[in-house]
């Protein structure tokens, strides 16, 4: 159905572009089509209903706008408004029962990169036991990998080099290719010469100056051996995508070659250690050159349950970089929503014409949102609804629904804050896709195409 693919798409976009609200958006988009629908059936043209729409946007724009706040985002306020924010995140993920733990977590560790908001520069760890309570943020960047044999468990002053190339000697690297001998000293000769070869590679390597080498292949026992006379500690076989964000973490780049003229950038921290997690041995960055690189060490009792641990994580740390980037912040718990209703409804008393019920339509796809929250909490939608709705035509502009309670509620009281520009986006990003399909007179479908034999 091309319909669904665009709602998807729309429910894509928003996570990749916000981190939350992938659900709002698309439950706002479905009320708005399952409306323009009825409206068409009493032969109101599309255009006209576009049209309302658009008029509509503008108006819940201007009032979302008017109702949002902001805080310095040095003061304490303002670390206390993100809390408020990633607890509403987590409310309704597997981490809502211990919400206060992770909202802390995930705070802590934005603030430690606020001078970047690099997501990369926060690493994520899951290790089997224990409860999801046990999930902890530590100092440093952490990677899943053990320090070579026989090498120092411990270094300082670590100029670091990351790469990707192979480092083994074993066997004649030729394909496709016979070599013929005439003796046992010949292949010795060969093997020998290999050896030089990588002899040179290494030297190579150590003379930019590293003492730490890290790469993304095995390195044999030959090339090791190098390394550790020259008490350079080696890191091998490290996964691709921790790779890329230790290279961003300790300002390095991943070189392929190492000739000596080369200017490879190498990357630094304070200290290389090896630490135990769990069960695991790991190695720990500390100091790195990028200051605030932490590592979220997430704990489950399954995998299923670390997995989407990580993906309620990533949500709440998406929201969170984007509030640090932009501060203002609006009430949730469909506050917002019946706020940014009554303005449109009452931009529909003013508005003449058929496009009047486009903007009513519209008005009446905002109200679904706390009634969705509501039928999902098992309370009677409706009397709430009504409540809050009279709530804010008397003026009380921060009614809401209170879970807990089942009733309506101040949801500045209860401190269910979301993000401004979360909230914006879901808004205009739905109201887009409704109009974009609503401009579709049909759909054609090509007859499949014949294949030879048939």
């Amino acid at each position: 159905n091309p319909v669904s693919k665009i709602l998807v798409d729309v429910s894509m976009q928003q996570d990749n572009k916000c981190g939350d609200g992938t659900t709002g958006v698309v439950v706002l988009a479905a009320e708005m089509l399952r409306n323009a629908e009825i409206l068409i059936e009493n032969k109101i043209h599309p255009q006209i209903i576009c049209d309302g729409f658009r008029m509509a946007l503008k108006a819940a724009r201007d009032a979302l706008e008017k109702s949002c706040f902001s805080h310095d985002i040095n003061s304490d306020q303002f670390k206390e408004d993100m809390l408020k924010i990633a607890r509403t995140t987590l409310s309704s993920k597997l981490l809502t029962h211990e919400k206060e733990h992770f909202s802390q977590l995930a705070v802590n560790a934005i603030l430690r990169i606020k001078e970047s908001l690099n997501l990369d520069l926060i690493q994520t760890i899951k290790k089997t036991g224990g409860t999801i309570k046990d999930s902890y943020l530590e100092e440093g960047f952490i990677l899943e990998k053990r320090i070579g044999i026989n090498q120092p468990k411990t270094l300082t002053h670590c100029n670091v080099m990351i790469a990707n190339t192979p480092m083994d000697t074993d066997k004649v690297k030729i394909y496709g290719t016979k070599v013929n001998v005439n003796s046992f000293e010949d292949i010795q000769d060969l093997e020998n010469e290999e050896k030089h070869k990588m002899k040179r590679k290494v030297e190579n390597i150590i003379a930019h100056g590293c003492n730490v080498f890290i790469n993304r292949q095995l390195i044999y026992n030959y090339p090791e051996q190098i390394f550790r006379e020259n008490n350079v500690m080696t890191i091998e076989h490290s996964d691709f995508d921790g790779m890329e964000r230790l290279a961003s973490c300790l300002g390095a780049e991943i070189a392929s070659t190492f000739e000596k003229d080369l200017n490879i950038q190498l990357g630094y921290c304070d200290k290389i250690e090896e630490v135990i997690i769990g069960e695991d041995k790991l190695i720990r960055f500390s100091g790195c050159k990028k200051n605030g690189a932490c590592t979220i060490i997430l704990r489950g009792a399954s995998s299923h349950i670390l997995e989407e641990s990580e993906r309620s994580l990533h949500d709440a740390l998406a929201v969170l970089a984007e509030t640090m980037k932009d501060n203002r912040v609006v009430l949730g718990a469909g506050c917002t929503e019946m706020l940014m209703s009554n303005a449109v409804d009452n931009l529909a008393r003013t508005v003449e014409g058929k496009r009047s019920l486009a903007i009513e339509a519209f008005a009446k796809a905002l109200r679904q949102i706390p009634t969705y929250i509501l039928d999902n909490g098992g309370f009677d939608s409706s009397e709430i609804v009504s409540k809050i709705r009279a709530q804010h035509t008397k003026g009380n502009v921060y009614a809401g629904i209170d879970i807990n309670a089942g009733d309506v509620g101040n949801v500045m009281e209860l401190g269910i804050y979301e993000s401004y520009k979360s909230k914006l986006s879901q808004l205009t990003s739905a109201t887009e896709a409704v109009e974009m399909i609503l401009r579709v007179d049909d759909i054609i479908k090509c007859a499949p195409r014949k294949r030879g034999g048939v």
